[in-house]
Order: structure tokens, then sequence, then C-alpha cells
């Protein structure tokens, strides 16, 4: 737990920054200077890590966390949701606050949490910014703010990491992405799901877990509002052809996909999910805020029995989850 002046927002704290030097478009030496420069200004006192290689994210955000905790500062994830998500997980271990200078193409976590986009307008909020309790969704353990899914989600996040890497990072090559991993042929996963207890087996080509409003609300699933309940949102694709499979991305771009009856949406706490192939599977693929892994069966999704304290600035400071209480 915080102590009492780290809950109340002390504005002299140190900050512990990990820059991701490959978010975004904006220049990483440019982003740099201008964190540098605005605290420098404010007299705060701050240490900036800058890291060249995203598989380095998560060391850095433990060793910044460590120093954080210690020294009664906060960490700073200053890159996209990946790298937010790996200085979460590190500030979430260590029980200390997070903020965050959003360098990333979508920024779901940092729109919904009225982030400033800009670098030096993100910077400036956190001099005067305290940390607020909101939910977070956990996979296997492994936590995730925005979403977490299996099957062709992850498969889509992998090809579009490609597609960036040869045209650039920005929505069209995204979009174009999409409809290259949609295009080719996807095995259907055959699962055994377990929830509130009740049991079930289905068949789908993806599982999506949602824990952001924005992102819910953009698709055009009701399930939107689970967030400010305390719960997750799970979605899945019922079996299908590609030509609809095509039509439903569609869809989803045009903030519809909620209507459509091959989508099955719900809510929830905690699901447990099992392969049902006759040996079983004993890994799943599976992403968590853009970063794709391998999990071993059982999956667990659900919401986090603890907290993670966000910095926000005063002007956007209301709890964003009541599930939790800041006392």
């Amino acid at each position: 737990m915080f102590e009492k002046n780290a809950l109340e927002g002390d504005r002299k704290q140190p900050l512990f920054i990990v820059l991701n030097a490959g978010s975004g478009s904006e220049d990483c030496q440019e982003a740099h200077n201008t964190i540098a420069r605005v605290l420098d200004m404010a007299g705060r006192w701050h240490d900036i890590d800058m890291v060249r290689r995203g598989a380095d994210i998560p060391d850095a955000a433990r060793r910044a966390a460590a120093r954080a905790r210690s020294e009664g500062g906060a960490v700073v994830a200053a890159g996209g949701d990946g790298t937010i998500n790996a200085v979460a997980q590190a500030a979430h271990d260590v029980g200390c606050p997070i903020g965050v200078v959003p360098q990333g193409t979508f920024n779901y976590f940092s729109r919904t949490h009225h982030i400033p986009l800009e670098t030096e307008a993100a910077t400036r909020a956190l001099l005067t910014a305290r940390p607020i309790p909101m939910q977070v969704g956990e996979v296997n353990g492994r936590l995730f703010l925005v979403n977490a899914s299996l099957g062709l989600y992850p498969d889509l996040l992998e090809d579009r990491e490609k597609y960036k890497s040869r045209f650039g990072r920005n929505r069209m090559v995204a979009l174009l992405s999409a409809l290259a991993t949609v295009l080719r042929e996807h095995r259907q996963l055959r699962l055994r799901i377990e929830s509130a207890g009740q049991v079930r087996d289905v068949r789908t080509s993806t599982l999506f877990v949602g824990n952001n409003r924005l992102q819910l609300q953009q698709v055009g699933l009701a399930e939107a509002c689970a967030i400010e309940n305390g719960r997750v949102a799970g979605v899945m694709l019922k079996p299908m052809s590609t030509f609809a499979l095509l039509r439903l991305l569609l869809r989803g771009a045009m903030g519809s996909l909620g209507e459509d009856d091959r989508v099955e949406s719900f809510e929830f706490e905690r699901m447990t999910v099992l392969s049902r192939l006759p040996y079983g599977m004993r890994r799943f693929k599976v992403a968590a805020d853009g970063e794709v892994g391998w999990l071993r069966s059982p999956i667990t999704f659900g919401v986090s029995t603890k907290p993670l304290y966000l910095l926000k600035a005063s002007d956007a400071a209301a709890p964003s989850d009541p599930h939790f209480d800041a006392k």
C-alpha cells in the first residue's frame, strides 16, 4: 500500500521515466528533450531511461519501479499501450504510482483517462497529478489495461507489427495488415469456458477480453459499461466464412459490431478457458495490450483485486472506476 503522502500526491516526488525509443512517430530524442525541459523548468527531480529495444522495456520498468518505491516517487511510462502495460505491471507489483506520457499510435489507455497526447502537455500534467485508483485486468496473473485475447486477434497484432516495421506506424498500415490477416485461413478454437459456476463448450476464431471503455464503445459493444461496474467484457466470434469475417471487420470500423448476431458479447469478473481438443493444448498464443506471448492452459481472465494507481492531473482526476476506493 502507499503511504499517506503518496496517495495525496506529493508534487515534489521524484519521477523515474521509462522512454520507449521505438514508440510512435515522434523522434525519441525530441521527446526526451521535451520531457527533460518541462521537468527541469518546474524544478522536478527526474531520471529518464531511454530504452532502445522493446524487449528491454520490462527490465527497465522493474528497475524504475523499484527505485520509485524505495525513494517515495513514481514511475512514468513514455510510450504506447505496450510500454504502458510493462511499466504498469512493474508499478502494480511493487505498489507505486504510475504516470503516462503517450507516444503510441492508438493510445487507448491515455485517451480513456484524458491524458494529453502531446508530449509537453502530458509532462506538464504530471506536475499537478495525484494517484487515482483504477481497475486492471489479469490473464494468468499478467496485467492488462486495454485488452487481452487469444486466437485470431493475437495473429492480427503480430502481422500489424510486421507491416509497421516495413511501412511505418499509422492507422492505414494497421487497417491493411488487418485485412491481410483476415484473408488467411484460420483454425477454429474449441474451448471449454467456466465462469460464475457455469460451464459451456464453444467454437470460435478468437476470444477477446476488453478492459477499456473507449475501445469497446468505438466498435459498438454495449458491454463498454462493464468497466464502470467492476467487470470486464468478453467477445467471441461464431464460426463464419472469410467473406463474413471481412464484413464483420468493416462493421467494427463503423462502430456497429455489437449489432451482428455472429458476435457474442458478455461481461464477467473471472473466467477460465481450457482446450477441448482430444489431447488438449498445452499453450495458447495470448496478446495483452498489444504484446504477444504464450501462456499455459488453463487460461484465466479476470479483474485484479488490487487497483493500479494512476497519476492524473487535478482537472481529470475523478476516479475512473468506482469499484475501488482511494481511502
